[in-house]
């Protein structure tokens, strides 16, 4: 059914293929840049991937004005009003975001500081509080997962407060994205699994969430199909650049798929979980989704039945049970990438104690993205997932 209104948008350019990397100097010029803001995290570095950018600057014109590898695990406000304080300082032009979720979203939050002229991110909370054009962008993932790289949203630990911010303007949206399976191949079997659930809790929750619309369907279903046919392939067989890039594309489908419908209760359990017991996103996401979609069936159960066949589920039976099937796929998913590399399938596994249960459950019902969830998610709804997923 057509809702009786909707709203979509992507501005980002989208550039994908194998040696796509070389394109990001020509890119900045496009962008009327040549002094890059490069930010990554240690283990980008020790990778080998910022040689890999370097590379391609050489005989360019244009330049890498200084790095910033000190991005945490979970992008925070000061770390943001770090970057954003080295941009100002050497004069940079340009940011060039290299890494997974945690550094595209550091840059987002340091873009918003400078463009914005303040001196601390904590002053722009909230939604379309932005006003000034942001400075150039380009996004590099090292992951697939966040889809960070097309989408208006940015989810920032609170270092004072112990939570996770989520900062949502269409200032937000990086200008350019690379996908370059080269990108990709060095990390690590589970961390791979945890970014690939990352990108299929996006595509699920978005097709069925309250603001879903026609275009956010067909990039979700799209990004499924993708999920479903190669992740464990990426996860098995880390070097197989066919199947790492169709995980790239799969993320950034995803991204732009719930950058337009949102997100819902699992998300909002996975920030909690992050934010209270410091849980990697993708991991608290992997954990939660069958339940999350579980706890929706009442409300769309013929909605998630529809995604069945893209699952590779049973689609025979009623619409519940065609519901139940399409959860069974995937929980079936993730206890096939527990085997093959030890992603956890219980919060217990994942490290949460049973007495946080109520702290992470009082946080996700302040989370923003309850409020497009199809089903009501008060505290004893929130707790009743946690438990059950425990």
């Amino acid at each position: 059914m057509i809702p009786e209104y909707y709203e979509f948008c992507c501005p980002v350019k989208i550039i994908s293929g194998k040696q796509a990397l070389a394109n990001l100097p020509y890119e900045m010029g496009i962008l009327h840049a040549r002094r890059a803001l490069v930010v990554a995290d240690k283990g980008v570095v020790g990778a080998g991937l910022l040689k890999r950018v370097e590379r391609v600057f050489e005989g360019s014109g244009a330049e890498i004005a200084a790095v910033f590898d000190e991005t945490p695990p979970d992008s925070s406000d000061r770390v943001a009003n770090r970057v954003a304080k080295v941009f100002a300082d050497l004069r940079c032009d340009c940011f060039v975001a290299v890494g997974g979720g945690s550094v595209l979203d550091t840059v987002k939050g340091a873009n918003m500081v400078v463009s914005e002229g303040t001196d601390d991110l904590l002053k722009l909370q909230g939604a379309e509080c932005l006003r000034n054009a942001p400075k150039p962008f380009i996004a590099v993932p090292t992951t697939a997962g966040t889809g960070s790289e097309v989408t208006m949203a940015a989810v920032i630990h609170n270092e004072e407060r112990h939570i996770k911010m989520a900062f949502t303007s269409y200032h937000l949206y990086p200008h350019v994205a690379i996908l370059d399976p080269a990108m990709t191949l060095t990390a690590p079997p589970k961390i791979t699994a945890a970014t690939g659930m990352d990108a299929l809790t996006h595509a699920i929750e978005a097709y069925y969430c309250l603001q879903k619309n026609p275009v956010s369907d067909s990039f979700a279903l799209a990004a499924i199909r993708l999920v479903m046919a190669n992740l464990t392939t990426c996860v098995t067989d880390s070097h197989n650049d066919d199947a790492r890039l169709a995980m790239a594309n799969a993320a950034l489908l995803a991204g732009i798929s719930f950058s337009n419908s949102m997100v819902g209760v699992v998300h909002a359990l996975a920030h909690a979980c992050g934010g209270v017991c410091r849980v990697p996103h993708g991991v608290a996401n992997a954990i939660l989704l069958p339940w999350g979609m579980e706890s929706n069936i009442a409300k769309v159960g013929p909605i998630i039945a529809e995604l069945g066949p893209v699952l590779g589920a049973d689609t025979s039976g009623n619409v519940e049970q065609r519901a139940y099937s399409a959860v069974g796929a995937v929980r079936a998913l993730a206890e096939r990438l527990k085997v093959v590399c030890g992603l956890p399938t219980t919060l217990h596994e994942a490290g949460v104690t049973e007495d946080a249960l109520d702290a992470v459950a009082r946080t996700a019902t302040n989370d923003g993205a309850v409020m497009f969830n199809p089903e009501e998610v008060d505290f004893d709804a929130a707790l009743a997932i946690l438990k059950k997923a425990f």
